[in-house]
């Protein structure tokens, strides 16, 4: 995905030329708030790199480009003193941090999907074998039981971790 670079300095096309090598991805140049909302409506960036000496002189501006970002990261440096080496390394480290923080979020989702499958699957489990150890129970049922027992049983074994321990839910 590409990376937006908005800024009007002078010498902003080789900067761009040389994050787009450093960084080993496209980059689009984009010299004002208007051309950096249209670019932003046409695509979607994994960045959005915004030049200081902007966000100073147009701060309702900036704001703006930042609600039409979308999922970009926001990265805000300062274009007269840093080098495309130290911009393409605080590029690289925010984009590093995104994607450590969609890893953890995706790891938190599933871990709260399976307590809630597992603590699911214990009560079905337990209140079918509840059932089945009825007195009176019809035959046609207590087959129909054992077969959601077993069902749960095996999900169970599924969603119990590999490393053989046995199966809290």
């Amino acid at each position: 995905m590409k990376i937006l670079i908005v800024t009007g300095i002078d010498g902003a096309e080789n900067c761009a030329t040389a994050l787009s090598r450093l960084l080993e991805t496209g980059c689009e140049l984009a010299n004002s708030r208007k051309a950096a909302l249209n670019a932003l409506k046409r695509c979607e960036y994994a960045a959005v790199v915004l030049d200081e000496g902007l966000a100073d002189s147009d701060p309702a501006g900036v704001d703006l480009i930042w609600e039409h970002a979308g999922l970009a990261v926001p990265v805000q440096a300062n274009f007269a003193l840093a080098g495309a080496q130290r911009l393409a390394r605080e590029i690289r480290m925010a984009l590093q941090r995104r994607e450590r923080e969609r890893t953890l979020s995706q790891e938190a989702a599933a871990a709260a999907l399976e307590v809630e499958l597992k603590s699911t699957l214990a009560g079905l489990l337990l209140h079918s074998q509840l059932a089945l150890a009825e007195r009176e129970i019809p035959p046609p049922l207590a087959e129909r039981l054992r077969v959601v027992v077993d069902l749960a049983g095996s999900l169970r074994q599924r969603l119990a971790p590999a490393s053989g321990a046995p199966p809290r839910a």
